[in-house]
């Protein structure tokens, strides 16, 4: 079976098994291209793969300019390529399993504590009609985890209010159960009453959150009305929607979360991704370490 052979089956696999969208199948393709032009300079084939030409081919990327995140992402393409291979059982051993992973600089995602969302929240002006709708949006953000993509296109039929569950239809159009707090469904049915007395566009009456004209939002909308609430505010922290999902995995981490609970909340297909949390929550243990531990205050006092 020739490479192309392969990447056919492994495409459909993308696209069938795990449910991925063209964007996404065509992103993996394009980084596996990388692999078969290495391999085919190497007279190899993807059968043929040991993890020594894995490691020359990672430190290829390398000379080539590729940065290390790019570097990741490509390697993480392998990885799920490889491991499609062994459940075919066209390899018997993943060579992907030890191959060490490109060095990236620390790069963690800003995110704000339950006070700064309380103080975020305590600044919205909710004489206005948007007011209580915009409340209800960050809440939910907050207390779900969600994308903002998945909170624009959430259903009122998504809303188990008794149950304090929703639905949410991820990415590669993955279904998830989310607990929904009990603040959020207050802010939410608040919002519902100013919501009634909406003139709603035909087609959008499932949609949770409207614009004025009683059209659904769409991802900018959001994206600029949480950036002006910051600077109303006060939070000079450059933040955005996903600045609160990021808040909402942090906040339960803190809380003592599992790592594979907080993935499944945020709809992660790998645990690699939730990960990054931990670093957060040491980096926040060092920056508390350095400010609070008697021998750090001490060397400060001489200083």
């Amino acid at each position: 079976m020739d490479q192309k052979e392969y990447l056919k089956r492994y495409m459909r696999y993308l696209k069938l098994e795990c449910g991925y969208s063209a964007n996404t199948q065509a992103a993996y393709q394009h980084d596996l291209l990388f692999l078969f032009h290495f391999l085919e300079d190497q007279g190899k084939t993807v059968t043929e793969v040991k993890l020594a030409d894995l490691e020359t081919f990672a430190a290829g990327l390398h000379d080539q300019g590729i940065g290390p995140r790019s570097q990741g992402r490509i390697l993480s393409g392998v990885r799920s390529f490889y491991r499609f291979l062994l459940l075919e059982g066209d390899v018997k051993d993943d060579p992907t399993e030890l191959l060490p992973w490109p060095t990236i600089g620390e790069h963690l995602p800003e995110y704000l504590t339950t006070e700064e969302v309380d103080q975020l929240e305590a600044s919205i002006d909710l004489s206005k009609w948007e007011g209580q709708r915009n409340k209800a949006i960050i809440e939910t953000l907050f207390s779900c985890g969600l994308r903002v993509s998945e909170l624009v296109n959430l259903k009122i039929s998504d809303i188990y209010f008794d149950e304090k569950f929703i639905r949410v239809l991820g990415k590669g159009n993955k279904e998830r159960l989310v607990p929904i707090s009990d603040e959020a469904i207050k802010q939410v049915n608040l919002w519902f009453v100013d919501r009634r007395q909406m003139k709603i566009k035909e087609g959008e009456e499932d949609y949770v959150f409207l614009n004025r004209r009683g059209h659904h939002l769409t991802r900018t909308m959001i994206l600029i009305m949480i950036k002006r609430q910051a600077v109303a505010a006060g939070i000079t922290k450059t933040i955005s929607p996903h600045t609160l999902r990021h808040s909402f995995a942090t906040a339960l981490l803190k809380g003592g979360a599992d790592l594979r609970a907080i993935q499944m909340l945020l709809g992660h297909e790998r645990l690699e991704t939730t990960e990054i949390y931990t670093h957060m929550e040491v980096s926040d243990l060092r920056r508390e370490i350095l400010e609070h531990f008697p021998r750090n205050i001490k060397k400060k006092g001489k200083m």
